[in-house]
């Protein structure tokens, strides 16, 4: 069995850097679903109702995630006093998450995360056509995306969330029947860990990510213009004006997209045209786990790394959120209110040959994993 890019996770180098990281979706066969303690209803869809389930490991970091969407919730993780916060934007009920404003707060994403240029792209000669959903281009897997189903719990205990969806051959103009596998895990040096895991019968492209904006001050400042970003990516792909790649890879050197040292958020923002929502390329020398990106919140002390397989980091400051979404607790959400490190392969990939490959084929196995690791300073 073929994997896209060799992406096969050291366990030496996740256990390594990583304490308690290494579990494998293959190896989860023993766990088995509560029916109570860690299970809440959080609403229902249609006929259908809808869970959150809470993971934890005793040393104050707690994920709550729903399998509407595979939806990271909550994400609470402690400041330097030993406070525990909510470091994630999000809503008080489901009602927030079916809502049409809703801008994919902590979903899995895909079949293909980020946008596909012109909605449409070519495998082997044949084209396929997607739902043009943004600006004439296909964001976030179109129309009906992972973010809006409701996924499959296979496995669940304390710590770790097995969730898995099979996507219809055409669905959203995809082709390919692909069953994906997605794995949450709280770890025991406080790291929430995402594994995910796809296959397919038919050549189709594939990119999964999931997409939590982030504000490590857990609500104490409106913005996260002040919070420090530490991005380990020499070089970014730039875009059009529709947000679309050109198929350059260019050098970060003398411009706004240079956070190799820490540099605050705010700090060359009013130099970006709206804000930053780019791709960065990740520094790493092959297919293994690295650390892509950190960010630092000097009022609470809490310091979050960004530890990947992937090859690439969408750095986005939400400048489209403008105070009409209402998040937990009566709080309104401002533009720059959060910033997103989504983990992914680069957007337009279907149609750009010199970007790593996309295209998950029968008999391979499409595998990353995204460790978000919390510390403080």
């Amino acid at each position: 069995m073929g994997t896209i890019r060799g992406l096969t996770v050291s366990s030496f180098l996740l256990g390594a850097v990583l304490s308690g990281c290494n579990q494998s979706p293959e190896k989860n066969k023993e766990i088995v679903v509560m029916e109570n303690g860690n299970r809440k209803v959080f609403g229902t869809l249609d006929k259908d109702t809808v869970y959150s389930y809470t993971l934890q490991n005793g040393k104050g970091l707690k994920a709550v995630i729903s399998n509407y969407g595979g939806t990271l919730l909550e994400l609470w993780t402690p400041d330097r006093s030993g406070k525990t916060g909510d470091v994630i934007l999000g809503f008080d009920s489901l009602a927030g998450y079916l809502q049409k404003g809703n801008p994919y707060f902590g979903a899995l994403v895909g079949r293909y995360a980020n946008r596909i240029g012109n909605a449409r792209f070519s495998i082997d000669g044949k084209l396929y056509t997607l739902a043009a959903n943004n600006n004439g281009n296909t964001l976030h897997g179109g129309i009906k995306g992972f973010d809006k189903v409701i996924w499959t719990v296979d496995q669940v205990n304390d710590s770790s969330l097995a969730l898995s969806y099979t996507s219809p051959d055409g669905e959203e103009g995809f082709p390919g029947t692909m069953t994906v596998k997605v794995v949450y895990t709280v770890t025991g040096d406080n790291g929430l860990k995402i594994d995910y895991t796809a296959v397919s019968d038919k050549k189709t492209p594939v990119n999964l990510t999931n997409h939590a904006y982030f504000n490590l001050s857990a609500g104490n400042d409106s913005t996260v213009l002040q919070q420090e970003l530490t991005l380990h990516a020499s070089h970014y792909t730039p875009v059009n004006d529709s947000l679309i790649p050109t198929g350059k890879i260019a050098s970060v050197k003398n411009t706004p997209m240079d956070f190799l040292k820490p540099k605050k958020v705010g700090r060359d923002i009013a130099d970006v045209k709206g804000g930053y929502d780019l791709n960065f390329v990740i520094d790493k020398p092959d297919s293994g786990i690295a650390l892509a990106a950190s960010v630092y919140d000097e009022g609470s002390g809490r310091h979050m790394q960004v530890w990947t397989t992937q090859p690439g980091v969408q750095f986005y400051t939400g400048n489209f959120l403008d105070g009409s979404l209402t998040g937990r607790d009566g709080k309104k959400i401002v533009q720059h209110g959060a910033l997103c490190l989504e983990t992914q392969h680069y957007p337009d990939s279907p149609n750009e040959p010199s970007f790593p490959n996309v295209i998950l084929g029968p008999g391979q196995t499409f595998h990353e994993t995204t460790v978000y690791k919390f510390s403080v300073k």
